[in-house]
């Protein structure tokens, strides 16, 4: 499985406004509407930075604003990637750079599966703040490289050198400090993509890290499957197997009915019916109150076609 984080960076929407706030109404007011200045992007195991900015892009003299050499570069990317992180990827990055592909008439990238860390803050924890920076000096592995406010952006769009070559560095920086932040929060997220499914039969491995540093602790019981339980080694994450189905004779109703809610072996027989597909029994648990329908057998082909044909 193939995993990318990225980050970019855009150009500001030039606009003539009367006001500080909410003062752009039509896009006649709009005199330059933004595009890409940078992106930065690396795959989760490999070391090597992968960088696409404008400035040094064959199109840059010619027309300053024409980012779609760099954004073909991003596409290719995209398209291999299976899974794909950012912060506020959602809302922003993924959207951003489809804008840009549409725009450039690029088809859309294969499908990938999207790790957006700041709705895994905000989902999983209660920080104070979900920024990326503040969340690096939280978990205390690093932070964002400071920008110098917005003359960056108006040095960027000046055609300054220096500026560039800042803004790139700041938008590596934010690469790093994501991947440095999703690895803290990976054990947390539980909706992560499965790296173990072309291991799970033949070597089981972690699903989230995809190592097979990883401890037995027990086994769970369920209502139709027995599953053995571990914990990895590499990124702290507690997850479970199935080692098999359990046939429905030998559910862990059958001779020593245990509650399917509390666990308990304190159920007792509160009645018993005849419904169209078998017999339930319904028991009551002494030790939680709960309720739970257990089917003691289903209809044979004759006991079905008879009971249908009486009803």
């Amino acid at each position: 499985m193939k995993i990318l984080l990225f980050d970019i960076e855009t150009a500001p929407v030039q606009a003539y406004v009367w006001g500080l706030y909410n003062e752009v109404t039509s896009m006649a007011m709009v005199e330059k509407d933004w595009y890409c200045l940078c992106w930065c992007a690396k795959w989760l195991d490999s070391k090597e930075m992968i960088t696409g900015s404008l400035h040094e892009s064959k199109s840059y003299k010619k027309d300053p604003e024409n980012d779609k050499e760099i954004m073909v570069k991003l596409w290719k990317l995209l398209d291999e990637a299976d899974v794909v992180i950012a912060h506020n990827a959602v809302k922003f990055d993924v959207r951003k750079v489809n804008a840009r592909f549409l725009q450039h008439d690029l088809t859309p990238p294969s499908p990938y599966k999207v790790i957006d860390t700041l709705q895994a803050a905000r989902r999983y924890f209660k920080f104070t703040s979900n920024r990326l920076g503040d969340l690096g000096v939280f978990l205390k592995v690093g932070k964002k490289i400071d920008t110098g406010g917005f003359e960056l952006w108006k040095g960027c769009l000046r055609g300054d050198k220096k500026s560039w070559n800042h803004m790139v560095k700041y938008c590596k920086q934010d690469v790093t400090l994501l991947q440095k932040v999703y690895l803290k929060m990976r054990p947390y997220i539980t909706n992560h993509p499965n790296r173990a499914l072309p291991f799970l039969e033949e070597n089981p491995c972690c699903p989230d890290c995809g190592s097979f540093k990883i401890r037995k602790q027990g086994t769970r019981r369920h209502v139709g499957s027995i599953n053995n339980r571990y914990r990895c080694g590499s990124c702290a994450r507690r997850f479970s197997l199935k080692i098999k189905d359990i046939p429905l004779q030998e559910k862990i109703f059958t001779d020593r009915p245990l509650c399917p809610k509390c666990g308990r072996n304190k159920l007792t027989v509160n009645k018993t019916s005849r419904t169209t597909s078998g017999i339930v029994t319904t028991y009551k648990c002494t030790h939680c109150g709960g309720y739970s329908n257990i089917k003691i057998r289903n209809w044979t082909k004759e006991e079905r076609a008879n009971i249908l044909k009486n009803a």
